[in-house]
């Protein structure tokens, strides 16, 4: 293979080893993803616990474009354009809360829950002039799976459960780590980093960077944390490649499905003086199941192209610029009695640990995310390598293709998406 890549259409710039640099900067190419992936396939808006209740809503992003997500009064799932119908003002500039429906503060045009056009303040002035039936907020098709909801611009798109795909399987095994209750949305925070979206997307399945870059987060934590992240020479540590550019990479193998334990493992003794007050309320049973997921599941999900089910969080990306990414940190537990709100304050403490903004983990990863754009400035044709592992990839039996979990198979599976979206055809 030639050493650069042909500089030509943006799909003739991903091979099966590698990408050119220039996907990092080229201002076109990030135009083009916006239209070809971004409002074409199904983008992460959501997860139900945002919208627990009928009149809850959330203000997001797919793309660059701003959306609202709201639950309606007949427990329906939505999610609209947040612009005006009249002029175009946003209709909702708040995170989150819970609302009757949304009103325009520029004229007052008034909508429902489900984007309905409900008033136009003076009506008579569009008497034989519009029709509030043709004026609803544009909404967007909906669907969740596993309480991971998602919206598309594209309405002829494959079902979402047909797009999860082989992913499913290992979204059930992410919402086990609730001990036997829902998940729910414990707390979040966000952060700019000043590099493409997708240098990030291809960090959740990189293996490969993690005890180069975490070594002071490994340095800060207990011996048996330390020893459960080893994962580097265990050959039962593996990344999956599920299909439509989704990955999984197994850290901890034995923490995969969370319903299988023996017994033989034992608690972490950090967790001890949690244990005995969870046992006040919950049965050895029950204790046991909620602390062996203090840490989460044993492996980092990537579903393409903007949420990670990472252990026991979700991080979510929304480009911005070709240079430019915000990504969002969701700290996540069980949703259950009151009695489980010290479990929940220790998973608070364990995320901010390593995900929050003084964190040992995710200000070390996202140096790393900068260094990257500001290095791929220098010859954009030069090549980023994704060809770890792939002398040693294999296809496991259910038939996804499989290494170890250092080398870059979640890459290449992310790429091999990147690649069908942006074909010309």
């Amino acid at each position: 293979m030639n050493q650069y890549i042909d500089d030509t259409a943006p799909a003739d710039l991903v091979a099966a080893d590698r990408v050119a640099g220039r996907l990092y900067t080229d201002p076109d190419i990030f135009e083009r993803e916006m239209a070809a992936i971004f409002e074409t396939t199904w983008v992460w808006v959501a997860h139900e616990s945002e919208l627990a209740t009928p009149g809850s809503f959330k203000s997001t992003y797919v793309g660059r474009q701003p959306v609202i997500v709201t639950r309606d009064r007949k427990n329906n799932l939505h999610t609209m354009l947040n612009r005006c119908r009249h002029r175009g003002a946003s209709v909702c500039e708040k995170p989150q809360g819970r609302a009757n429906g949304f009103t325009c503060p520029y004229h007052a045009w008034s909508y429902g829950l489900d984007g309905t056009l409900r008033g136009i303040p003076y009506p008579d002035g569009y008497e034989g002039v519009v029709e509030k039936r043709d004026l609803s907020l544009r909404k967007l098709r909906t669907e969740s799976y596993g309480g991971m909801v998602f919206a598309t611009f594209a309405e002829d798109v494959e079902p979402l459960a047909d797009f999860l795909g082989d992913a499913k399987l290992w979204i059930d095994r992410f919402m086990k780590q609730g001990g036997g209750y829902p998940i729910k949305v414990l707390g979040k925070h966000q952060f700019r980093f000043k590099g493409n979206w997708k240098i990030q997307l291809e960090n959740t399945t990189d293996g490969y960077h993690f005890p180069i870059v975490h070594r002071s987060w490994m340095a800060s934590v207990d011996a048996e944390t330390a020893d459960m992240m080893s994962f580097m020479t265990d050959p039962d540590a593996i990344t999956h490649d599920l299909g439509k550019g989704h990955s999984v990479m197994q850290m901890v193998p034995e923490h995969a499905d969370l319903d299988v334990d023996d017994g033989s493992e034992p608690l972490q003794g950090r967790f001890d003086d949690l244990a005995a007050e969870l046992s006040k309320s919950f049965s050895d049973t029950e204790v046991r199941r909620l602390l062996r997921a203090m840490h989460g599941t044993g492996f980092n999900l990537n579903l393409f192209p903007n949420v990670a089910m990472s252990s026991a969080f979700f991080r979510v990306l929304r480009p911005v610029a070709v240079d430019e990414t915000v990504i969002e940190h969701i700290a996540i537990g069980p949703d259950g009695p009151s009695e489980l709100d010290p479990l929940n304050r220790e998973r608070l403490r364990i995320h901010e640990h390593f995900q929050g903004p003084f964190g040992f983990g995710t200000p070390d990863d996202a140096e790393g995310w900068d260094r990257v754009q500001r290095g791929a400035r220098a010859e954009p044709a030069m090549p980023i390598l994704v060809n770890r592992g792939s002398a040693r990839e294999k296809t496991s039996a259910e038939g996804w293709p499989t290494s170890h979990v250092t080398d870059e198979t979640g890459m290449r599976a992310a790429y091999n998406q990147w690649k069908r979206m942006m074909r010309d055809d």
